[in-house]
């Protein structure tokens, strides 16, 4: 079962900003092109690790890259394709890897949609679902190899705040029949943080050593978000409109910290949730209890049986 230890009994003293050396390390970050996954990458470059970013756009990849070996000296970073829309793609982009062995994947990437028309991937699943928590899942299997290789390999999901008010609809896990964008997403994110959890378990069960930690960002917002050009640009009347909400969130360097973490702190174990100290949605990374819908672990079962059902893989083979 996911610990449900108080937030105290977190570890000891970590400085976001002196992070401890990682060298000859890999690790993976998906959608690590833009957004909070462009600052989990940047700054895990910054251990002197060897850090591939997931991207199904080679030009914003290539870009993201750049900007990581401008602010990081000898920055050892690359990309590979990665679409987790289309799931007959991802044995290809682990392969892609070159690897023997990979020490953490950091399942980042994702999609919201505001639009009140529902879609879908090209393999038919509703977009959300699919590529924030189909995707993801697949891909665990196809890097499975590659993660039990590690001494001792990490998987990091990346939850939302979001999902902490949504239930899972087991027989309507696609929204085929009541479709709302901000539920869809809210449920999509909530189906990742309970994979996160479920592949813990199995993972305890099978005794390997890899870890499935689960986090999430908090609240983070583009004009509280230190600028990348061209990856983003934030200007002065930006900044100065967007420093009220300081108070309650934050920017996606600082969204960073919670998987970073995951990632590097030797203390940290599986089946852990991290988000960030203030209310969940801003500050330094803090270890949270399992509750709520998160700790169903009736629930967290079957959506694992049904997404092995859509994908056709299962996740933990090969991890134990």
């Amino acid at each position: 079962m996911p610990s449900t230890a108080p937030p105290e009994a977190s570890t000891g003293p970590w400085d976001v900003h002196r992070l401890p050396r990682a060298d000859g390390k890999t690790f993976l970050v998906t959608g690590g092109n833009a957004g909070i996954g462009y600052f989990v990458a940047e700054q895990l470059a910054g251990t002197g690790a060897t850090v591939v970013l997931g991207s199904r756009d080679a030009g914003r990849a290539d870009t993201a890259v750049a900007s990581i070996r401008s602010r990081v000296p000898d920055a050892r970073v690359r990309h590979i394709r990665l679409d987790l829309a289309d799931l007959s793609s991802l044995e290809a982009s682990a392969d892609s890897l070159r690897l023997e062995r990979l020490d953490a994947v950091v399942h980042n990437a994702g999609v919201k949609y505001d639009q009140p028309t529902r879609r879908e991937t090209g393999d038919g699943h509703e977009a959300m679902f699919g590529i924030n928590h189909l995707g993801h899942f697949a891909l665990t299997h196809w890097l499975a190899p590659l993660l039990a290789a590690a001494p001792e390999g990490r998987v990091v999901t990346t939850g939302s705040f979001a999902a902490t008010s949504e239930r899972l609809d087991l027989d309507d896990l696609e929204s085929t029949r009541d479709y709302r964008p901000d539920r869809t997403y809210g449920r999509s994110k909530l189906a990742q943080m309970l994979f996160g959890f479920e592949l813990d378990r199995r993972l305890r069960a099978a005794g390997s050593t890899v870890r499935s930690v689960v986090t999430h960002p908090g609240g983070a917002l583009d004009s509280l978000t230190p600028s990348r050009p061209p990856i983003h640009v934030r200007g002065t009347g930006e900044r100065l409109r967007g420093l009220p909400a300081g108070v309650l969130v934050q920017g996606k360097d600082a969204a960073a910290w919670t998987a970073v973490r995951a990632v590097l702190d030797p203390a940290i174990t599986g089946g852990q949730l991290w988000t960030p100290r203030l209310f969940g949605l801003r500050g330094t990374p803090r270890r949270q209890p399992v509750r709520g819908p998160l700790a169903d672990t009736e629930a967290a079962a079957r959506l694992w049986s049904a997404s092995r059902d859509l994908t056709g893989v299962e996740p933990e083979s090969g991890l134990g």
